[in-house]
């Protein structure tokens, strides 16, 4: 078993552009906790951390670019606000990779440490070259 001071994280860019949403979400899941690893431990933050290029560039197959609402509700009455995926492609394609991928985690405090590790950018730019992140192709996960 793993513990929280023997693992060794690593800083991985994966490029978004061409990817549906659902596929790359769930391989990013995978790799924020850890089940890419042989010393995978469920109670324990073993994951990567995983920066997202390209975000603007995802796809989604069929019609879910016009169909596929995103629900959420204010809390107020009558509160309950709707978007479609295209639009929120359009206009911040950073939360719609987030959701995604939040929602493929554990609902709990570890999925919530874990999803702090996911860092996603609408272009090709990014801010952590300081942490040297490695260039991952998702095809690399055996999937």
């Amino acid at each position: 078993m793993a513990k929280e001071t023997d693992i060794e994280r690593r800083w991985l860019v994966i490029d978004a552009a061409g990817m549906p949403l659902g596929r790359l979400a769930s391989r990013i899941a995978l790799i924020l906790r850890g089940k890419h690893k042989p010393e995978f431990t469920p109670h324990v933050d073993c994951g990567d951390f995983v920066v997202v290029i390209n975000a603007d560039k995802v796809t989604l197959s069929g019609k879910k670019l016009t169909d596929k609402i995103l629900y959420w509700h204010t809390g107020y009455p009558g509160g309950l606000k709707q978007l479609t995926y295209g639009s929120l492609i359009a206009s911040n394609p950073e939360k719609a990779i987030m959701l995604a991928v939040r929602r493929m985690l554990p609902k709990n405090r570890l999925g919530r440490k874990m999803i702090k590790k996911l860092k996603v950018y609408a272009g090709p730019e990014h801010p952590h070259a300081a942490q040297k992140p490695v260039p991952f192709d998702l095809k690399d996960l055996g999937k």
